[in-house]
This record gives structure tokens, sequence and C-alpha cells, in this order.
């Protein structure tokens, strides 16, 4: 039996509003595999974002355990949630956060170097570009491309590394729907082909349908709605 990428056990999370708590997770079980890839959508302070500060190891449960590639986040020292940020969970956003002073390629690369690698691997960055279909915008800067080539370098960049997680906030929303189809197309191709566990929270009714596994989360509350 396949042991999951993630796990969520009986988590919940709440933060102080003045004198008041609120709570922002209640109770949430997940079990997640290699290559799934994965839509949770809610309205505005139902808990996405709560959900992946979680799994991105930039929060700890209240109560509850995560598990990640078989570990518990609770075992990290801080040092090592560092680390697991650096080489083993990539991030997409809404607006797209690529270093206006860098090239395509150098953007590409830059978690390599956040990651203290002694060389970095051209190959893969030329792949991985390739891959996106920007590898003839390599020596480009962000303020030449696209809103879509902007977000398209910023899946080879969150991807470069080879991360077991892709975790997505919105990443079609700064973007028209054809070219937000595209990315996200782009994204369930690399759960499939690399392997990575995607998580993306999305606004969008359409593009959440398109997960292989959709979920709702509201007022703190977690549901499959894959059925």
């Amino acid at each position: 039996m396949t042991t999951p990428i993630i796990q969520f056990i009986d988590v919940y999370k709440s933060y102080q509003s003045g004198s008041q708590p609120v709570t922002a997770l209640e109770a949430v079980n997940l079990s997640l595999d290699a290559g799934d890839f994965v839509t949770i959508m809610g309205p505005s302070g139902g808990g996405k974002t709560t959900l992946l500060n979680l799994l991105a190891g930039l929060d700890l449960p209240d109560k509850g355990q995560i598990i990640l590639n078989g570990r518990k986040v609770s075992d990290f020292s801080d040092h090592e949630l560092t680390l697991l940020r650096r080489k083993e969970i990539g991030f997409v956003f809404q607006f797209f956060n690529l270093m206006p002073t860098l090239t395509v390629m150098e953007n590409v690369e830059l978690p390599l170097l956040l990651a203290h690698s002694s060389r970095t691997d051209g190959e893969r960055i030329k792949t991985l570009l390739d891959y996106v279909g920007l590898w003839h915008r390599a020596s480009s800067f962000p303020a030449e491309l696209s809103g879509g080539e902007m977000q398209r370098v910023a899946i080879a960049r969150a991807l470069v590394h080879q991360p077991v997680i892709l975790l997505a906030d919105e990443p079609t929303g700064n973007l028209d729907s054809e070219n937000g189809l595209k990315i996200i197309d782009l994204m369930r191709k690399a759960a499939t082909d690399f392997k990575t566990t995607v998580v993306m929270v999305t606004h969008n009714p359409q593009v959440a349908a398109i997960g292989n596994r959709h979920f709702e989360i509201r007022d703190g509350k977690l549901t499959d709605q894959t059925a």
C-alpha cells in the first residue's frame, strides 16, 4: 500500500482576533497521494490560506497531526522546515513573483541557489523551460513577457528543485480565461509527468472542476467534493 504524500489528521487551527479566538480550521482530515491534482475552493475567510500555510510548513496546527512525505511536521526543527520549503515544496502565486532584474533562466535557477546547491543544473533548467515552451525566452526579462508567459516561468521555477508538493494560490487569478486554462493544463500535466502532488486554491468553479480531487472549505471545515 502506497504511503500518502500528505496527511492531515484531525487538524485544528485558530487565531486571535482582538480578544476573541477565531477558528480557521476545524477537524480537517486529508490524505493525498503522489501525482494527485487537487483543487480547493471556498469563500474568503473560509480557511484556504490557513490550509496552504500549514501545507507549506509556514504554520503549525493547534491540535492534530500533519504528515508530509512520511514525517510529522511537528518533529521538524525551524531549520528543517526551511529546508523543507526550499527543497520539497514548490510555490506558484497569483502575481507570478518573478524577480524583475533577473532573466527568465536566472529566475528558474533561483530556488537552486537558495537551496545552497554547489552548482546549478543548467540542463534541467533548459529541460523545464522547454517543457513550458519558453526556452526561446531564456534571456528575456519578466517585463518583456505576457502574463501567461510569466506564469509558465513561475511553474518552471516551482518545479526546478523537483518538489514532492506544488502549492498554487489562485494561479489563474491574474490571467484571461484562455491563458488560465493553459496554465491549469500545464500544472495537471506536471502532476502526471513528475508525480508531483499539486494543491491549488481557486475561486473559479470551472478551474476547480478540473482537479482529479476537488474539495470545498467553508468555515474551517473541509469537504471532499470529488464524487
